[in-house]
């Protein structure tokens, strides 16, 4: 059986002192914790301090992107092996905001080069898909999901999607308050289990784990973890605050 896996999204928040002070709170709550698996992923400033809070417990660390390229002029870039080296385990990829914000703009393609690159150093990619709110209304989900799942993953094999975590997010649902109900992401996910599945094997559909994102609050993460495709939650907003965060790990 599937750890619950929960991702920690700080996005562009906190400051260094918040973001360790955080980290080391987690640190405290969780130290009995063996039964969840959990990561945090800080702004790429803060990487070094928040892995020192993290050197000793269960908690592990991410970052929130990635440049595809192993060495190069790209200011301002990090590429896989540098987030190796800082400790991450973990680098998320293809977030709703990183495809949709005009500045930003991220094609599966793009994606797709991150997602062999993490792989390649050994990284663990935590893979976002989902659906804008006219898609949805559309009644394309299945059919965008598919697409960027396809494109994102792209001559990748069945041994390494090993690595990868994939997390349903309906862009509708971040940070709006808004909520898919757990019958909702729940055919979302079996979805996404379905294509796995004719994509790779049985074996990589029952063993991937499938993480929902989208406004996952203490009050609603147990119903939607208890749904049987449901297999952990990607946190925005609510892993900012340790006793929120921890509300939603408990109910995991």
């Amino acid at each position: 059986m599937r750890k619950t896996f929960i991702a920690g999204n700080w996005k562009m928040n906190l400051t260094q002192s918040g973001a360790t002070e955080l980290a080391a709170g987690l640190v405290a709550k969780l130290a009995d914790n063996t039964t969840v698996e959990v990561a945090i992923c800080p702004s790429f400033g803060f990487l070094s301090g928040v892995a020192e809070q993290l050197a000793s417990s269960h908690i592990s660390l991410g970052a929130q992107n990635l440049y595809p390229a192993e060495s190069g002029a790209y200011t301002g870039e990090l590429n896989a092996e540098m987030l190796l080296d800082l400790g991450c385990d973990y680098v998320i990829l293809g977030h709703s905001e990183r495809r949709h914000l005009p500045a930003l703009d991220e094609s599966n393609q793009f994606i797709n080069l991150k997602v062999k690159s993490a792989i390649a150093a050994g990284l663990k990619p935590i893979l976002c898909v989902g659906e804008l709110l006219e898609e949805r209304e559309a009644g394309r989900t299945t059919a965008v999901v598919e697409q960027q799942l396809t494109n994102s993953l792209a001559d990748i094999t069945a041994e390494q999607i090993e690595l990868i975590t994939i997390a349903y997010e309906p862009v509708w649902a971040i940070g709006t308050g808004k909520v898919a109900t757990p019958e909702q992401a729940e055919e979302v996910h079996g979805s996404i289990r379905a294509w796995l599945r004719n994509r790779f094997n049985d074996l990589v559909a029952d063993t991937t784990r499938i993480q929902y994102g989208g406004s996952v609050k203490p009050e609603n993460a147990r119903e939607l973890l208890s749904q049987p495709n449901i297999d952990g939650a990607l946190v925005g907003g609510a892993a900012l605050s340790t006793d929120s965060f921890i509300g939603i790990i408990e109910n995991a």
